[in-house]
């Protein structure tokens, strides 16, 4: 259902999105500080000069976003397909062609070259991600990632950079304040000094997010906001030595609390009031934490020879108190999706969910702590066998992670006249267990450049051992289960530079996507994948055009179980995915040789998706992303179309952009309708809302120091279903103003 518009598009939609565009986003990266170590694009390469589909997103264009929102920033890189949650980017849901994007657990996510999921083997499913707008910059590969970056690499690698150290003493400061009291802070302060022992760098950054939340409780008067704060510490030395070296060490700490729910609304209550939450959820809340650090060093004793280390740790800890069942006058105990079903006819547990009927709700305490830490290396040789040079890249590292869930129960007693009364608490039950996985990853690749062409063959080898040990809460006893997994991947890939302005790329390459412990021991296989692309670039006189075709075929797909209560993981079956991406940029003032610029963008991917050889578990009754599913049906939250254009202007002290994105109707399940014949009802399944969203953005420069900024985001708030999980329907967000300060020196 798509909830009525505050304004009107016809006839002009397609009109806007040919024309319009920002400097938003760019094609290519600039070149690193040599010395920098753990980067996805390399010290020196560009976009144009990748062997496989890749993208950068600048600091200026995460600032101009002015937004903590990952989703508002990626939204503009094609290939990559976002789900709004809860309005504010708080839990990312991230897809690169097509891999699921519950959580982002299927695309390798990474800090500084470093692996930042809570436990990206053991629970990769992202309740942690780094915020967008503390980076320097975020580096995406769609393809090739294959080798270097795993484990999740049926998906891709997302690698935001954190603040650099300055090479001179910089303070840097953003404060913004808007609609529902958002406050957004960024302030750091760091240099670099010339010792008799060598350069020595520092940096302290703090970056802070809060909101009241625009969605409101019944009965209780209360919203539904969060509160964000993170602090970091950056240190750097290079010696001055014979040896040309680099050493850096980084602490950071998150800490995140959010009144937020996975219970949505009925389709019905949704249509009349987006902004509402019903009183059983009032309860309601996550509370986390986060430690990461690490330390590296890289060094060149050569120009043939260039080495990287890394020692690295971080914990993540987390309590999700949330609404889990609710049980009416009959005392049947229902989940949200199954309450706020399309045909559900559990009126009664509906009454208690809103507050007006006598029942009961249980809200689960979803406590668990994670943590993850190893040692990386890597090797560049470089040498030449007659006319081919050689840049041979040698991997290894050592990983451990875990997740340790330790659940509990309470109950409330509802009235039917809005109250809740603590009753009961219960640890039995709970499936408490700790999940564990230690991993050793080692890959070969090789860049071969001769003439134009650059070619890039490569291997991945990792070897997975599981533990998986059950807590009984009720005899105090544990099972533990033991094992191992073998995982292989890699592949080759080309680019073939035509002339200064032209360069076509290609590749094939297998991924892998291994489940956790204790969907391994219930029979779960690794997830594959073959994929497939073919792309061109054109660069000259500021014009950037990239077009690329891509093919993937999955097999034995993981159903996720990720945020959906009892509904267990299983092999889906295959799929194939395959379609376009194109992005176009263009500075229509500088090209005029106007005294300002115009600078113009337009990116979009059209995607087709279906299931292929589907299997009884898929096409079955089940609650799962996956569930429902048939041959021919489309993979759930991968839309047709997914667009983005803009129009800016860069004058000499001012500059204004009006950014347009679009996303096409999709579905919540693989059943690919609103209401299942077999099964259980769930409100998982049903449309997705096809959404243009406009925002505008402005500033104005009093000085090289100093600026205004202010704008709106989802300027002509359209409304509509964005996600159906965790637990039934909710909206995007509204319109949302903001205004603040920048200041530099």
């Amino acid at each position: 259902m798509k909830l009525k518009s505050n304004h009107v598009f016809a006839g002009t939609t397609l009109c806007l999105l040919a024309g319009l565009a920002s400097n938003a986003q760019t094609q290519a990266q600039d070149a690193l500080r040599t010395l920098d170590p753990m980067t996805v694009l390399g010290a020196k390469e560009e976009v144009f000069t990748q062997t496989g589909a890749a993208a950068f997103v600048t600091e200026d264009a995460i600032r101009a976003a002015n937004s903590s929102n990952v989703n508002l920033v990626l939204s503009k890189v094609p290939g990559v397909y976002t789900r709004e949650e809860d309005g504010f980017g708080n839990f990312p849901n991230i897809s690169l062609r097509g891999a699921d994007g519950t959580r982002s657990e299927k695309v390798t996510v990474m800090e500084d070259g470093i692996l930042t999921a809570p436990a990206p083997y053991s629970g990769p499913a992202a309740y942690y991600t780094p915020r967008i707008a503390r980076m320097a910059g975020v580096e995406i590969l769609k393809g090739s990632s294959q080798v270097r970056y795993g484990p999740q690499t049926t998906g891709g690698v997302i690698n935001y950079l954190s603040t650099g150290i300055p090479e001179e003493q910089t303070f840097y400061m953003k404060m913004t304040y808007g609609s529902y009291n958002t406050m957004f802070g960024h302030a750091y302060f760091g240099d670099t000094v010339e010792t008799a022992a060598g350069k020595f760098g520092y940096l302290l950054e703090l970056h802070g997010n809060r909101s009241d939340g625009f969605r409101e409780i019944d009965g209780s008067g209360n919203s539904t906001g969060f509160s964000l704060f993170e602090p970091m510490l950056k240190l750097s030395f290079e010696p001055d030595a014979a040896l040309k070296q680099r050493i850096e060490f980084k602490a950071g700490y998150s800490t995140f609390d959010a009144d937020e729910t996975y219970a949505g609304l009925t389709e019905t209550d949704l249509d009349r009031d987006p902004d509402r939450r019903y009183a059983a959820t009032r309860y309601d809340n996550i509370q986390s934490e986060q430690y990461r650090t690490y330390l590296k060093w890289v060094g060149e004793p050569s120009d043939e020879l260039r080495l990287e280390s890394a020692i690295y740790y971080g914990s993540f800890s987390r309590n999700w108190y949330k609404l889990d069942k609710i049980a009416g006058a009959a005392g049947k105990t229902r989940s949200s999706h199954e309450i706020l079903a399309p045909a559900s006819s559990f009126t009664d547990e509906l009454a208690v969910l809103k507050g007006t009927g006598a029942g009961t709700a249980e809200v689960k305490a979803n406590n668990r702590s994670y943590a993850s830490y190893g040692w990386q290396n890597q090797a560049n040789f470089r040498f030449d066998t007659g006319p081919l040079a050689h840049d041979l890249a040698a991997g290894l590292r050592f990983h451990h992670d875990y997740q340790d869930r330790d659940h509990w129960l309470e109950t409330y007693n509802a009235d039917g006249a809005g109250n809740f009364n603590f009753a009961k608490s219960t640890r039995n039950g709970q499936d408490n267990r700790l999940e564990e996985i230690f991993a050793t990853a080692i890959y070969l690749e090789d860049e071969i450049k001769t003439g134009k062409l650059t070619l890039r063959p490569g291997i991945r080898y990792e070897w997975l051992e599981l533990d998986d040990r059950k807590t009984d809460n009720a005899t105090n006893t544990s099972v533990t289960q033991s094992g191992n997994e073998n995982l292989l991947m890699g592949g080759f890939s080309a680019n073939y530079q035509l002339d200064d302005a032209h360069s076509v790329f290609g590749g094939v390459y297998r991924g892998v996507s291994s489940p956790g412990a204790a969907d391994y021991f219930a029979g779960v296989d690794q997830e594959e994948s073959n994929g497939y692309e073919l792309g061109i670039r054109h660069r000259r006189d500021g014009l950037n055009l990239e077009l690329t075709g891509f093919l993937t075929d999955f097999n034995n797909l993981i159903s996720t179980d990720t945020g959906l209560g009892a509904e267990p993981t299983y092999n889906a079956g295959a799929a194939e995915v395959f379609g376009l991406e194109s992005i176009a940029q263009y500075d229509a003032g500088a090209a005029a040789g106007l005294a300002y610029g115009i600078p113009l963008y337009v990116s979009g991917t059209w995607t087709h998706s279906e299931f292929k050889g589907t299997t009884a578990a898929l096409a079955g009754g089940g609650d799962g992303i996956y569930a429902g599913g048939r041959d021919g049906n489309e993979i759930p939250y991968l839309p047709e179309w997914k667009l983005a254009a803009g129009v800016g202007v860069a004058a000499e002290n001012w500059g204004a952009n009006l950014d347009a994105t679009f996303s096409g109707v999709a579905w919540g399940t693989g059943y690919n309708d609103d209401v299942r014949s077999t099964g259980n009802p769930t409100s998982r399944d049903g449309k997705i809302d096809p959404l243009l969203i406009f925002s505008l953005s402005a500033y104005y420069e009093f000085n090289d120091h100093f600026k205004l900024v202010g704008g709106i985001h989802n300027l002509f708030d359209e409304r509509g279903i964005v996600s159906r999980i965790p637990e039934g329907p909710r909206a995007n967000a509204p319109r949302m103003l903001y205004a603040g300060f920048e200041t530099q020196f």
